[in-house]
């Protein structure tokens, strides 16, 4: 959207408080419960938690030879998603529209 800085500012006479707009448009989320989260309220996990002693595995493989890495987004994708090969390698279909 377009700003026409040479129009001139509302000042605080024009301007709503938070109360008016709140008074105004009501809040409709308020004390609504989503019963799908609260079936399952052990499976969630707070971004706070203490994750320091659970373990990860992860196995990584080498590059497959049907795979390459392509050079603009560095993602490994298969050989059917190679569009062309540029002197620094190779990218991606997506990467070239």
């Amino acid at each position: 959207m377009a700003t026409d800085y040479d129009a001139p500012r509302k000042t605080e006479e024009d301007t709503e408080s938070i109360q008016a707009l709140q008074e105004r448009v009501p809040d409709k989320l308020s004390g609504v419960v989503d019963t799908e989260d609260a079936d399952n309220l052990g499976s969630l996990e707070l971004a706070g938690q203490d994750l320091a002693n659970v373990e990860l595995d992860v196995v990584v493989l080498p590059p497959q030879a049907d795979e390459f890495t392509c050079v603009e987004c560095f993602l490994v994708k298969h050989r059917s998603q190679l569009d062309h090969n540029t002197k620094l390698g190779s990218v991606c279909q997506e990467c070239s529209r």
